[in-house]
């Protein structure tokens, strides 16, 4: 035993200068059960001349079999996640579930490796919400499934043993285009998720979705295709409004008679970097070029009421949350699907003849 843990005064030390029993004073710490005031002020006096700073939770952690942390595995890095609104939406729905059965949140990213510190290989979590709209999704299921954690995705199929918060990608990026569609657009382009772990931009090809694992940017393409089967697209790295810039540029700056009059974002984020690039090469938006995004976030600097569709983000980590709480009653959950709202607003119009 090293000379700190030697040397630091326990419950029972306090116990015996307050002239009480070690239950007792556990109470009075507890601020439960029949303990006067008196003797909890009596308690609390001895472990301040002691310089007692209260029962140690891993202590706590061992009797009650659990840490009391619930992690939340998030793709980026955690600055950059909060850049994003729908990350910190589905953040809050989680801490408002778990915060019923007083659990904390622990931030993890889905890159951390085993030598850090704190990751997903050593915590000590009692669950795990996956925020699924990640290429690292399977591997980070893969250790959990070693590890014997109980563990719910949002938006990613992780196989039958783990519940799903579902959302209608597909159904609802079918129903943007098919607006476009109804408008009269018929060179319409896609601007995409990142789809491997490399975080690669590229080209958006029917193979490389094929060999995804994103759910997220999977359904929204296919439904992107189910209207316009020969819609071409770039990949972004992220989604960022900087991303969403260096798209624009690509399928726009060319100027040609095949540039699209008409742009499907994969997030309200890469829409206004979309809209951004346009106004940088002198087009007008609507005029010049629809745009339509997904999500239903407010962007900073966004002077358009954006044409998207909005989905119910802090409601789908909420579900999360729940689904947490219940694994950890001994329940199974079921998977969860939640339903997206297509709003127009003033980003999209008939293309010029």
């Amino acid at each position: 035993m090293d000379t700190d843990t030697a040397s630091r005064p326990t419950l029972a030390d306090v116990a015996a200068r307050a002239g009480v029993s070690p239950s007792t004073a556990s109470l009075a710490f507890s601020g439960t059960g029949p303990v006067s005031d008196a003797t909890r002020e009596k308690v609390l006096a001895a472990a301040k001349e002691l310089h007692y700073a209260g029962p140690d939770p891993r202590a706590r952690s061992l009797r009650r079999g659990r840490s009391g942390i619930v992690g939340v595995v998030i793709d980026e890095r955690v600055s950059e996640a909060f850049r994003d609104p729908v990350n910190i939406a589905m953040l809050d729905g989680v801490a408002e579930a778990i915060g019923e059965i007083d659990a904390a949140m622990l931030l993890l990213t889905g890159t951390t490796g085993s030598d850090t510190p704190v990751s997903l290989e050593t915590a000590p979590l009692d669950a795990v919400v996956l925020f699924g709209c990640s290429p690292t999704l399977e591997r980070s299921v893969a250790l959990l499934t070693q590890r014997g954690i109980p563990a719910v995705v949002i938006e990613g199929d992780a196989g039958d043993d783990v519940p799903e918060i579902a959302l209608d990608n597909r159904e609802a990026t079918r129903l943007g285009a098919e607006h476009l569609r109804e408008l009269g657009h018929e060179r319409v382009a896609i601007v995409a998720l990142p789809l491997e772990p490399s975080r690669a931009r590229g080209p958006l090809t029917a193979a490389r979705v094929d060999a995804s694992t994103v759910e997220t940017a999977i359904e929204r393409a296919r439904g992107a295709w189910d209207v316009f089967p020969d819609a071409r697209g770039v990949v972004t790295a992220a989604s960022y409004v900087e991303e969403g810039v260096i798209a624009g540029r690509e399928l726009l700056g060319d100027g040609g008679d095949d540039r699209p009059t008409a742009i499907i974002a994969q997030s309200d984020l890469l829409a206004a970097g979309v809209i951004r690039a346009a106004e940088e090469l002198g087009l007008t938006v609507p005029g010049d070029v629809s745009v339509v995004g997904f999500d239903g976030v407010a962007v900073d600097g966004l002077d358009y009421d954006l044409t998207t569709l909005s989905q119910p983000s802090q409601a789908k980590g909420r579900a999360a949350g729940d689904a947490v709480v219940r694994m950890l009653a001994g329940e199974r959950p079921e998977s969860v699907r939640f339903t997206s709202t297509f709003h127009r607003g003033g980003t999209t119009a008939a293309p010029r003849a």
